[in-house]
């Protein structure tokens, strides 16, 4: 199971997802700025890298997270922290990971990409007796864009459409675009970054199932491309390849708003682990 566990964080590190790849390869295809298919075409050439040799397609392989479906009545349940800690560390050594776990205080890095609080796992008890776990290797470049905006009701979602475009312009190239924005709407300041994050787990060009958020989606992308920071930010037509929401009921006084930023190399891996303790690992 470690070893699944281990090649789940490589799936995600070094093949960039199909629909991730192919979002780009159609960016590159439609851009007329000579720097920003300049920029693209590397791209490409790193993600071609990275599968073909199995290597990572960035240096910054980013603080890897899980997000765990917990199945209730798994056999496993007890031991998966230990498991997914320790493949952590082996994920480190064997793929190679850079380290980037740094305690706050004394500045050392551990080492091995674990440490107080780190690997991140966010749980979630679901019924059944299978657990399936969704990688997220998170970018440091990209996290730094990240930000909460505490809204009036009564701006509403032009409010936050405005903060979102705003706050994309201000970061301009800082994130490594074409970039993925997540989007989390509602429930506190904590649970609409978490819902932001979890939102970057949707494949690119899958809109939410509700046609209202879906449109306001739509809508906020063709925004955010028409501020022409395109690619690295040096200019072009695709500043995102997509714009996620995901939304909770609000506090009456409140409208949070979670962004979380991810960049072009949209690492991402999920794992089903059933009761017999047959694995699946995908991307």
């Amino acid at each position: 199971m470690i070893e699944a566990i281990v090649e789940a964080i490589r799936l995600a590190v070094t093949k960039i997802p199909e629909d991730t790849f192919s979002a780009i390869r159609k960016a590159y295809a439609g851009e007329e700025d000579e720097t920003a298919r300049f920029n693209l075409g590397n791209i490409i050439k790193a993600i071609d890298l990275g599968f073909a040799d199995r290597v990572p397609v960035c240096q910054d392989t980013g603080t890897v997270t899980f997000f765990v479906e917990a199945g209730v009545g798994s056999p496993f349940l007890g031991k998966l922290r230990d498991l997914l800690i320790e493949a952590t560390r082996r994920a480190t050594e064997e793929i190679p990971l850079r380290p980037n776990a740094v305690d706050v205080l004394t500045g050392r890095n551990s080492g091995d990409n674990t440490g107080e609080g780190i690997p991140i796992i966010h749980w979630e008890p679901v019924p059944g007796d299978r657990i399936r776990i969704a990688v997220l290797p998170k970018g440091g470049g990209s996290e730094n864009c990240s930000a909460l905006a505490m809204l009036t009701p009564a701006g509403g979602w032009e409010g936050v459409k405005r903060f979102v475009v705003e706050h994309v312009r201000a970061c301009g190239g800082k994130p490594c675009p074409p970039v993925i924005l997540g989007i989390g709407v509602g429930g506190g300041a904590d649970y609409a970054l978490l819902l932001a994050k979890k939102a970057l787990l949707r494949k690119v060009g899958e809109r939410n199932p509700d046609g209202r958020i879906a449109k306001i989606e739509e809508e906020l992308l063709t925004e955010v491309n028409s501020t022409g920071i395109g690619p690295m930010g040096m200019g072009g037509k695709t500043t995102a390849l997509d714009v996620k929401i995901e939304v909770a009921h609000r506090h009456p006084a409140s409208f949070p708003v979670g962004l979380v930023v991810q960049c072009w190399a949209n690492r991402r891996a999920f794992i089903e682990i059933k009761p017999d303790g047959d694995v699946r690992v995908w991307n």
